[in-house]
């Protein structure tokens, strides 16, 4: 379980995000909406590591991640996607999933993390990393280089390396953003198998309402930083307070 108390963060005198408290159960699938810059990422940022909260907390099963940095947040069980493609563009497929993969090898973090000095275990490392290639349907891309693949397959690189590293909580910012009609639904595929497993918490930034609608459980809305709405998606959808966010029209204290 997954929950954010009070979590706050400032930019001089602008509040970004305003003491937003939410919980995240396992088996849930939560979109966070909200219009432009009602500060949807920059709560992800808090939650992963990638900004310092200026107050409040981040809790994952009863441990506290609140000052821990990214890395830690990671092995601690977030396994965060961002707007942008993170990936090694000069290695190929394969290597990128099994670097992942030996990234969380019982006890690798204990002897410094080098990724490139655990060749005895190269063989069980590498055939975890191809089953974990099959369930994205990539096999026939392993041995391709990174920067030679398409947006659309570079965003389900990404998504294996999340798979790899067997978080308890997915984070998707925008996980279509630039993608194209064709290639969006296979994304929202592997989201779909993803949430088959009622042990994962997945968290989704998502601007395409029709998206949020077929595959949230739960919609919180945020605006101007502060959280205005948490619930069932047509009952939120429905609230005239996210209309009126939306619409442009909210009058929300920062």
């Amino acid at each position: 379980m997954l929950e954010t108390q009070n979590l706050t963060v400032r930019f001089g005198g602008h509040v970004a995000v305003n003491a937003v408290s939410c919980r995240f159960e396992p088996g849930t699938l939560t979109a966070i909406v909200g219009p432009n810059g009602a500060g949807k990422t920059t709560y992800f940022n808090l939650i992963s590591g990638q900004l310092p909260a200026t107050a409040g907390a981040v809790h994952l099963n009863g441990q506290e991640l609140t000052g821990l940095p990214a890395s830690a947040r990671t092995r601690a069980g977030l396994g965060r996607a961002f707007q942008l493609t993170n990936l090694f563009p000069n290695l190929s497929v394969l290597e990128n999933v099994r670097l992942a993969v030996q990234a969380t090898k019982e006890g690798a973090h204990r002897r410094g993390l080098n990724l490139w000095s655990i060749w005895s275990d190269h063989a069980a490392l590498t055939q975890r990393a191809l089953e974990i290639l099959q369930s994205v349907t990539m096999t026939a891309q392993q041995d391709a280089p990174v920067a030679s693949l398409s947006h659309g397959d570079q965003r389900k690189l990404e998504v294996a390396l999340l798979m790899a590293l067997e978080p308890s909580v997915y984070m998707f910012d925008e996980p279509t953003a630039g993608m194209s009609h064709d290639e969006a639904p296979v994304i929202l595929d592997l989201i779909r198998q993803l949430k088959k497993d009622t042990t994962k918490t997945i968290l989704l930034v998502e601007h395409k309402m029709d998206v949020v609608r077929e595959l949230a459980d739960r919609i919180i809305v945020l605006h101007n930083g502060t959280l205005v709405a948490d619930g069932e998606p047509n009952e939120v959808m429905a609230s005239p307070i996210v209309q009126e966010a939306y619409m442009g029209k909210a009058r929300v204290a920062a």
